[in-house]
């Protein structure tokens, strides 16, 4: 049980740079180039709007890390087989908001930037269907805010890559927790067995 419960802290250390690095992320997409006014002015896309890094990569995955990372310090109150069912449960919330947050980002990843254009503001990629990354000479068609391609470009797909590595490290733990939680009572129900 001592290596299940090593391994299930080490995975939520792991899960908190993660956290922190989608936190990071999603408020840097709110502030396009570091500039405040896009966002008081309402200019941004909307899918930045559901906070798939802050909510669902960054701030619910706190609970499965802060699970995680807590597993075996109270034996008082939690036996081995209910401590494991725990972070089962916590490795769901976690594969629930790393999904959201790989949704979120690759929806917004097909959408483009809100831009202004020769024709004003308007999304001039949302028809592309996400066929725009492959052609960066379009990408100079959005004026201001300057670079925004770039910039939403390089964050969602940061964005994705962290739910991945989220989702990943999540479902570890959800096959360590349950098979743990499942055998570990039959495996002292045979030790007791064998010693009596």
């Amino acid at each position: 049980m001592c290596c299940s419960v090593g391994f299930a802290r080490s995975l939520g250390l792991a899960l908190l740079p993660l956290a922190l690095c989608c936190i990071v992320a999603n408020l840097l997409l709110l502030f396009p180039m570091g500039e405040i006014a896009y966002i008081q002015q309402d200019r941004l896309a909307s899918y930045i709007w559901y906070f798939g890094g802050l909510g669902g990569g960054g701030l619910l995955m706190l609970v499965p890390a802060v699970v995680f990372c807590t597993l075996g310090k109270c034996s008082c109150c939690w036996n081995e087989s209910l401590m494991m069912c725990g972070s089962v449960l916590a490795a769901v919330v976690g594969l629930v908001g790393s999904s959201y947050c790989f949704v979120v980002s690759g929806f917004a990843l097909v959408q483009g930037p809100h831009c202004f254009t020769v024709l004003g503001w308007s999304y001039p990629f949302a028809e592309q269907k996400g066929r725009y990354l492959l052609q960066p000479e379009t990408w100079s068609q959005c004026r201001q805010p300057v670079h925004i391609v770039e910039w939403n470009v390089t964050l969602l797909c940061v964005l994705l890559g962290l739910a991945v590595l989220e989702f990943i490290i999540c479902l570890l733990q959800l096959g360590n927790g349950l098979v743990n939680a499942v055998c570990r009572p039959c495996c002292y129900k045979q030790e007791y067995s064998l010693n009596a």
